[in-house]
């Protein structure tokens, strides 16, 4: 264990060795070029704009499978900003900067949130905050994606590889990342390099893809009167059942793993047998293995539930065909994926951040880099800038002091892989 570890170290030393003049020399390629310095006063010198630009997307809804009100906004930016822009089937918006080569830089910020229909998105301003749901997660990371694309144009910025600025459905909920799955198979032949725009994070880089699986339990019984079919088997108590199994599993520190039971439904009224009960259940781990062993004690107790529902009907005299019906369907499923330590894509980050001042350390999450980090293109996913909290609440919140710092990260690193024409 020693040895490994030792050796361990000196892997780690030897990869920090080479990419630290690799680093050094993008930076100072990048830092010398005055295109670049216009860029970065560029995205200083218009934060207001970006804070207003931010506030009106996030006023426009765009609850799970409904982004299109908000997508056809985003396409009209985009070609504001000078993009050769289309829609494409799948509903992403996909502005082209063209480069000299035909190879591929994707940047990315996801359309939708996690707030259903009706939800009021209003943006109230509280002293420096701006509060609304989805104010951070994604308007944080829309409004970069249109800044970063103005402030190319202003400085008229010519790169090597092409730069597709995009917004893109499905990443929230049972979306499954549908978007970035259909960019993926689309440009997978050129494409070199993926950035995902996030929240507002600027002290974290996700260079890690967390798995994940979200499932569908429903269980079917017959139903009845709560008096006079007493005994009948009930599915929401089988349900009730298999939680309780479910919730007492163990779940290791290492690797880390999660689950999440995150809506529950069934019944029609206080005094009635429902016929339906159902569940949807977030599993997550940095081990697909372990996410497989959750996801057999998730279907283990549930079935434990069903049985033990059934012979509590049978101990109440309860015979015949009154059986309940156990359904599972897997909503979605996310691969895990990690960014290789020597990955160029890395070196730029870490050039800008040594450029801005800033420290960010690694972590592992669930974003659109999942997909391209599972087919081994290197991908990250990056937080705009700024300050938030409450995320995937209706109390969410952003603080756009120092935003210009997250604008000028995406910017470099955006860069530092494109490559500067001359």
């Amino acid at each position: 264990m020693k040895r490994y570890l030792f050796f361990s170290l000196i892997g780690l030393f030897v990869t920090a060795f080479l990419q630290n003049p690799a680093r050094k020399l993008a930076a100072a390629s990048l830092n010398n070029d005055p295109r670049v310095t216009r860029v970065m006063d560029v995205l200083r010198d218009t934060v207001a704009d970006a804070n207003e630009e931010q506030v009106r997307i996030t006023e426009i809804a765009a609850p799970p499978f409904h982004e299109a009100t908000r997508a056809a906004y985003l396409k009209q930016l985009l070609s504001g900003a000078g993009l050769q822009t289309e829609m494409d089937s799948t509903g992403n918006v996909i502005g082209e900067f063209p480069g000299k080569s035909q190879d591929i830089v994707l940047i990315t910020a996801h359309l939708d949130t996690v707030f259903p229909a009706g939800t009021d998105v209003h943006v109230k301003k509280q002293g420096g905050r701006m509060l609304a749901p989805g104010i951070s997660d994604n308007g944080t990371g829309l409004a970069a994606l249109v800044m970063v694309a103005r402030a190319f144009r202003e400085a008229k910025i010519k790169t090597n590889y092409t730069i597709l600025f995009v917004a893109d459905v499905g990443e929230e909920g049972e979306g499954n990342l549908r978007g970035i799955r259909a960019l993926v198979d689309r440009y997978r032949q050129n494409l070199k390099y993926v950035i995902a725009l996030d929240g507002a994070a600027t002290e974290y880089v996700t260079t890690a893809a967390v798995a994940s699986r979200r499932i569908e339990i429903t269980i079917s019984g017959p139903g009845g009167h709560s008096w006079s079919d007493f005994g009948t088997p009930n599915p929401i108590h089988a349900l009730g059942r298999g939680i309780s199994r479910f919730v007492s599993s163990h779940v290791p520190e290492f690797p880390r793993s999660s689950f999440n039971i995150g809506l529950i439904e069934g019944g029609s009224s206080v005094n009635s047998i429902p016929t339906r009960a159902a569940m949807k259940i977030d599993l997550r781990s940095e081990s697909e293995a372990e996410l497989g062993k959750l996801e057999g004690i998730l279907r283990e107790s549930v079935r434990a539930g069903v049985d033990a529902e059934l012979q509590a009907s049978r101990d109440r005299g309860i015979v015949g065909s009154n059986l309940l019906d156990l359904k599972v369907a897997v909503l979605g499923v996310r691969p895990a994926g990690e960014l290789a330590e020597n990955s160029p894509l890395l070196a730029a980050l870490l050039a800008a951040d040594g450029q801005l001042g800033n420290r960010s350390r690694h972590e592992r999450s669930s974003t659109d880099a999942n997909i391209p980090l599972s087919l081994g293109i290197p991908a990250i996913s990056l937080g705009a800038g700024g300050h938030s909290g409450g995320a995937h609440t209706t109390e969410e919140w952003f603080d756009p002091q120092g935003r210009e710092l997250g604008l000028q990260r995406v910017a470099l690193t955006l860069l530092g892989v494109a490559g500067l024409e001359p």
